[in-house]
């Protein structure tokens, strides 16, 4: 009767190898749900990185601002009315760039020409783009001299260069203007 009882058990071959216990499958699920874990916080990081540079990038806007010509003569003043013609800028030039951030960079340059018969120990100049109506698009006042150079003698020229940053493809960059704001003699 045992021999009976034997030939009639399945022989092993026959059992499927595909079938996992209940503890083998739960020991995968953890592994995986882990890895989605990381990968999202890695994914969800580099969004806030990359969010926290752009907008640190954005806020620069006009980038550093230079401190005013302190002691100058400035618009108003008749010394300014007087002198002011005499200090001639030629025409600005612009060159337009465009940055990883996508922002628009436009760099401004002109030559100033000193024939006030004096030696200018301070120089103050405004640069701006502007729209069809004249309005400033962005605008920058830079100090010369003496930040890039210590005087500007009688009939001498110096070349200048003003960064305008932070514009977009949509502002109307219709216009360039660079002007003399305030000037100081020696």
């Amino acid at each position: 009767m045992r021999l009976a009882k034997l030939q009639k058990l399945k022989p092993l071959s026959r059992i499927r190898p595909q079938v996992m216990s209940a503890p083998e499958r739960q020991a995968s699920k953890p592994e995986e749900s882990r890895r989605n874990v990381i990968i999202g916080a890695a994914v969800i990081s580099a969004l806030v990185i990359g969010l926290i540079f752009f907008l640190l990038f954005r806020a620069t806007g006009g980038g550093p601002t230079e401190p005013a010509l302190e002691g100058a003569i400035r618009a108003g003043s008749p010394e300014f009315d007087q002198h002011h013609s005499r200090i001639v800028l030629d025409a600005p030039e612009a060159d337009e760039a465009r940055r990883a951030l996508g922002d628009i960079v436009m760099t401004l340059r002109t030559t100033v020409r000193n024939f006030t018969g004096r030696t200018l120990n301070g120089l103050e100049i405004r640069a701006a783009v502007v729209d069809h109506d004249g309005n400033p698009v962005k605008e920058r006042t830079v100090v010369v001299i003496p930040t890039r150079q210590k005087e500007l003698e009688p009939n001498r020229t110096l070349p200048v260069q003003v960064m305008l940053e932070g514009m977009s493809e949509s502002d109307v960059r219709a216009n360039i203007k660079m002007e003399v704001t305030a000037f100081r003699f020696k």
